[in-house]
């Protein structure tokens, strides 16, 4: 199929799991994962209907970046980021999806009151416990998001969770379930400052199911793109490197 096809179909899928729960396809976002994709296709992609690009890795974005800035989408970062990449991270990102501890927090605000703007950021929550994934613990995740409020150039729009790789279909809800309950509870907490917009979870294997949950932004990529030849173990080692 077409990258056409994919998006239509994708879009489809997102539309049926949203009127499952009485939502309406509009309400949900679609987030383009577009890590290892060349910049044609990715461009083939914006002009039949994608309008976020997200990336994972810095250099690769910023090669990308520059062929295809002057194409009508948002730049997203969803990968780990390491503090020595914040500079070049603000090149080119509109939101960073993985803010996950105080370092971070502070060198970003660091380098955007140096350049006198802000950025849209959302927490990375780990929510399946695992060693190998980044993202604050769910128990320390509203002291995490106190804590970044206080920062007036990070603009917290919500929360992001990357589901348990399995086929376990009532393990992948669990991880979904949790991350929507703490969503409700910052909500309660009403902490100033903090807008819980978006609920970014689900990716190709499990996006349907997160909508199901409570997403309301899913990151799609070998459903549009097709699969890649690097193995996701590339973006998501089973070991984690360069917590700062």
């Amino acid at each position: 199929m077409s990258i056409r096809e994919n998006l239509e179909c994708v879009k489809k899928r997102i539309a049926d799991a949203a009127a499952s729960i009485g939502k309406r396809a509009e309400e949900i976002t679609l987030v383009m994962a577009t890590k290892t994709v060349d910049a044609e296709r990715i461009r083939e992609a914006v002009k039949n209907g994608g309008h976020i690009i997200a990336e994972n890795k810095i250099q690769e974005a910023l090669k990308k970046y520059e062929l295809l800035k002057e194409e009508d989408a948002a730049w997203h970062f969803i990968g780990h980021l390491q503090t020595n990449k914040v500079k070049d991270v603000l090149k080119f990102a509109d939101m960073i999806h993985s803010v996950d501890r105080m370092g971070l927090v502070e060198k970003l605000d660091q380098r955007l009151m140096n350049e006198g703007r802000s950025m849209d950021v959302l927490i990375q929550v780990n929510t399946s416990y695992e060693e190998s994934k980044y993202g604050v613990t769910p128990e320390e995740a509203i002291s995490l998001i106190k804590e970044a409020s206080r920062y007036d150039t990070l603009k917290i729009k919500g929360l992001m969770t990357i589901g348990l790789f399995t086929n376990d279909e009532v393990k992948i809800r669990k991880c979904f379930k949790l991350l929507k309950r703490i969503h409700d509870a910052v909500i309660q907490e009403s902490i100033e400052g903090v807008e819980m917009k978006y609920l970014s979870m689900g990716m190709s294997g499990d996006y349907p199911i997160a909508i199901e949950e409570g997403a309301n932004m899913v990151r799609v990529g070998t459903a549009i793109f097709g699969a890649r030849d690097t193995p996701d173990a590339y973006y998501w080692p089973s070991e984690k490197v360069d917590k700062g």
